[in-house]
């Protein structure tokens, strides 16, 4: 029988019951260690690692010998077990080593800008110009084959579910989705430009106009926004899905199992939420002070305006004499020391706020510590106390004014409490869906009504009585929710879906209620409105981000170590430059002249 060209085994292959055959491998040499004149190598492969050795009876030996660090490599040569007490019981191959016989290299390398064995961290700028490096990384390799194990599942489950895998276009038609679109010039169409998707929202809901009923796709969307860290510069992936005759029920009961196998598949064994909770908009801001909210943290905020209106405490009494303005409580179970308490004082006005009111409880005093305590008596103290189930070693913090100027700094407390505390529990994903978001929202700027999120979603209330709305009864039109939804893991948003708004006058009465005329509507959004109107179905979906997944997955901070080649902080791509200067015969042929900011 005659050797492959390259190997008769893969890197991670090999074992004892091999012993005594001829074998041959073909990899890069992951460590190259000298004990006492013998030669042994880590060879590395995509499946594994195995040690190949050389001593000076070898006929390889002075080959060998010039061999460097990510160097590939063919060796030949015959597999015998590890000499007692050099085995590697962490290594699937680490009970036997090859005895090399011949070395051919296949690729040398030169001086490494980053080493590969080992896994210390390196700048940035240098992973990212060397991904093909970073990549051989055992670490990220394997982050990489995670997420295409995560989007294998995903698309069994959603086909067990009974959806369909479509591709929609990706050259399209500039659309005001809500972020900035990345423009392709048309040379063939002079001065007009293609744009590429955001999302396929349009192209899914004609999907369903259609008439293909179940959509699903691992669809790529692309944003020219700024980078952060849970958010990718350029393009991400979605698990873009669609479901006609649906209410809002519906779609929960067809995703919710897909996301929750994933987390149940590839979590490790860390607890996942058995029936996502469902927590309407409002009481996520008042009770976390976010529509993102971490329920791995136990603390949930309370109103205690009652305690503080007309007390000692002169600033919050004041503050509470203002229509619509409150006292908000967050609790700290365990926190009951000054030094805690000042700590997160200073923590406030570092995050520019005037400081953080707080009370808390110690032994042998009556009715809590603190100035406050002392302002508001022990009376109002101990019916925080009892409000709040709060007990000696406990302290409470508040912030005051108008909710919806305090919501996310009081939200910020929340967190930065439990994680000081660690009061998070490490061991769980916890998910839920956050509901009955506003439809509306007051723009101050503009001083009118405005969409909140998103403009096609349908609102929760009867055709008829949403038709008679009055667009000058702002209290009513802000009261409107509609069928709109997120789903939120460990404080991470992975997605919002709505079930959409399929009727041409619903539509045309939610933009004239924001103030747009009937024109601006045919222009933006023709093409859609003109499919409602020849029969459409009622439908519904959502979107999970793919990279936000295998991020919890995977246990990272950071999108850019779940992505195969991903953009920095500036959108560059530092590995292939882009973006990157065109000819002046590419411009002139798509009737291009640049007109660049003065330096």
């Amino acid at each position: 029988m005659t050797m492959h060209r390259y190997r008769s085994h893969t890197c991670g292959a090999l074992r004892e019951s091999d012993i005594g055959k001829e074998v041959r491998l073909s990899g890069w040499c992951h460590r190259i260690r000298d004990h006492g004149g013998v030669l042994f190598i880590d060879l590395r492969d995509h499946y594994g690692l195995t040690q190949v050795v050389a001593d000076p009876d070898s006929p390889a030996f002075k080959m060998a010998e010039t061999l460097r660090a990510e160097w590939v490599v063919r060796i030949d040569g015959k597999l015998r077990k590890r000499p007692a007490g050099t085995e590697n019981a962490d290594l699937p191959t680490g009970q036997v080593e090859v005895y090399i016989t011949e070395i051919e290299v296949l690729g040398a390398a030169g001086e490494l800008p980053m080493p590969v064995f080992g896994e210390q961290e390196y700048p940035e700028d240098i992973r990212l110009k060397y991904r093909f490096l970073d990549l051989r990384r055992e670490h990220l390799h394997n982050n990489i084959m995670l997420r295409g194990s995560i989007i294998d599942s995903l698309r069994t489950r959603m086909k067990a579910g009974g959806f369909f895998e479509f591709q929609t276009p990706i050259l399209t038609a500039s659309s005001p989705e809500g972020a900035r679109d990345y423009l392709v010039p048309s040379r063939i169409h002079p001065g007009k430009f293609y744009a590429l998707p955001q999302a396929p929202q349009q192209f899914k809901q004609l999907i369903m106009v259609a008439g293909f009923d179940r959509y699903f796709q691992i669809a790529p969307c692309f944003r020219d926004e700024d980078a952060r860290a849970d958010r990718s510069p350029g393009e991400f992936y979605q698990l873009d899905l669609e479901m006609s005759f649906v209410t809002q029920q519906d779609v929960f009961d067809a995703v919710e199992p897909v996301i929750r196998g994933v987390f149940e598949e590839f979590g490790k064994g860390k607890k996942v939420t058995p029936k996502f909770p469902m927590i309407p908009y409002a009481d996520a801001l008042r009770k976390y002070g976010s529509d993102k909210p971490d329920l791995r943290n136990p603390i949930e905020m309370q109103d205690v305006s009652d305690a503080f209106r007309g007390s000692g405490f002169k600033i919050f009494a004041k503050i509470l004499e203002t229509r619509g303005n409150a006292v908000w409580a967050i609790p700290a179970p365990t926190g009951g020391n000054r030094a805690f308490a000042d700590r997160m004082n200073s923590w406030a006005q570092g995050e520019g706020q005037p400081g953080l009111g707080y009370i808390f409880w110690r032994e042998g005093e009556e009715g809590g510590a603190g100035p406050l305590a002392k302002n508001i008596g022990p009376e109002r103290t101990k019916q925080i106390a009892d409000q709040l189930g709060l007990k000696v070693g406990d302290a409470c913090f508040f912030v005051a004014g108008k909710p919806k100027d305090f919501v996310k700094f009081a939200g910020s407390a929340r967190t930065k409490v439990g994680e000081e505390l660690k009061l998070i529990a490490q061991d769980r994903f916890d998910l839920c869906w956050i509901v009955d978001f506003p439809m509306f929202e007051w723009s101050d700027e503009e001083k009118k009504i405005d969409f909140s999120h998103n403009p096609f979603s349908m609102p929760n209330m009867g055709v008829e009585e949403f038709l008679a709305l009055d667009p000058a009864d702002t209290d009513k039109l802000l009261s409107i929710n509609a069928f709109q939804y997120d789903i939120v893991c460990n404080g991470t948003e992975l997605s919002s879906g709505a079930i959409r708004n399929h009727r041409p006058e619903v539509m045309e009465k939610a933009f004239g209620l924001a103030g747009y005329g009937k024109d601006v509507l045919e222009a933006k959004f023709g093409g859609m409105l003109n499919a409602f109107r020849l029969g459409a179905p009622p439908h519904g979906g959502i979107a999970p981000g793919i990279d936000r997944i295998v991020m919890l997955l995977a246990g990272e901070e950071n999108l850019r170590e779940v992505v195969l080649f991903p953009m920095n902080q500036k959108a560059e791509d530092l590995l292939m430059s882009a973006p990157s200067d065109v000819t002046p015969k590419q411009l002139k042929e798509l009737h291009i002249s640049l007109n660049l900011p003065k330096k």
